[in-house]
């Protein structure tokens, strides 16, 4: 025991301090990958190269339109990998590479990020699309139109931050612990469940009790009943066994309550995607009311996400919902082809 006191003693405390500066993310954490549309010469080696079919393209009469979900993207990084390839070859062949900042106007069209915070309300705000003329080649003349842009880590307020700035991990805590306040009179209960995630997503969750974070200071609390949760925070695809055990869990939370999809796979049934064993993302099974993509989105990702959920119910209780898009397969027709 008295050992214990003394690491404790020598340890200190490791908890991010109250108020704080901005936190320090580290240049090589992966984040969302970044496209500069306007000069992106060709999106078919990037959409080839990714395998969750986050980057793709429809091509119709010497027109294209590419797309990146971020929904679907694990931040693998493999389509900056491919465009840094393809450029480095036609550029310096064999020959050495000099620093990416050194190549200028020739710098790959894709480049990862650290930037997490991209939590959206709406499926569709994690799309961004733009259209392109083609060559005879198939690869682009020019951009023709910037179909939509997804919101780039906005605030709940919809304002985007400032460029390379990072919200607090306190400053967001603050604000959820208000917003909790006005909505449920009372500190936030989130009741976690794993619907078929490989446990990556459950680390980062674990994360935030951890005395690195220390979540509860903000009012937040996990509990192990849907009877005394305000929100589900749901991490995996929704596998076919769980999709009922899913629903009863809802169904056992007092209204109003919210539901939160996480990572990729909960975004959008991620590397799984949809097929016998899994109904796809949680929006298949239960409306979801904010989307949190990354794999595994980490703790700042989760907290910006909740924060932006807490921000969709109205001060009257009252959710914005979108219509549930049911899984092909229905509970009872599972059961039945588990029966026979």
């Amino acid at each position: 025991m008295f050992d214990t006191l003394r690491q404790s003693l020598k340890t200190g405390v490791v908890t991010i301090p109250f108020p704080a500066a901005p936190p320090e993310v580290s240049a090589r954490a992966r984040g969302r990958p970044e496209i500069d549309w306007a000069n992106w010469k060709d999106a078919r080696p990037a959409a080839a190269e990714c395998p969750t079919g986050a980057i793709y393209y429809i091509d119709n009469e010497g027109r294209r339109v590419a797309r990146l979900d971020l929904g679907k993207c694990i931040f693998c990084g493999l389509c900056a990998e491919a465009e840094l390839e393809i450029r480095a070859s036609s550029k310096f062949g064999g020959g050495h590479r000099p620093p990416l900042q050194d190549w200028g106007d020739d710098a790959p069209e894709i480049r990862m990020t650290n930037q997490c915070q991209c939590a959206a309300r709406q499926r569709d705000d994690l799309v961004t699309s733009a259209a392109y003329s083609l060559k005879r080649d198939g690869s682009h003349e020019r951009m023709t139109e910037m179909c939509s842009v997804e919101p780039l880590a906005r605030s709940v307020s919809g304002s985007p931050p400032a460029p390379g700035s990072v919200e607090s991990f306190e400053a967001l805590g603050l604000e959820l612990k208000e917003r909790a306040a006005k909505m449920f009179g009372r500190s936030l209960h989130i009741r976690q469940v794993d619907a078929g995630s490989c446990n990556g997503c459950e680390v980062e969750i674990n994360g935030l009790n951890s005395p690195v974070y220390d979540i509860e200071r903000f009012g937040i609390h996990f509990v192990a009943s849907p009877r005394h949760a305000d929100m589900l925070l749901v991490t995996g695809p929704v596998t076919r066994n769980m999709e009922l055990a899913l629903r009863k869990t809802w169904e056992a939370m007092p209204g109003p309550g919210l539901v939160v999809a996480v990572g990729a796979c909960g975004c959008s049934g991620g590397i799984f995607g949809q097929n016998y064993a899994t109904c796809g993302g949680v929006d298949s099974v239960l409306a979801v009311d904010v989307y949190i993509p990354g794999c595994p989105p980490n703790p700042h990702a989760l907290l910006h996400g909740i924060l932006t959920a807490i921000g969709r119910m109205e001060p009257d209780g009252t959710v914005r919902r979108e219509p549930v898009r049911r899984a092909k397969i229905s509970p009872s027709q599972s059961a039945g082809q588990r029966s026979s």
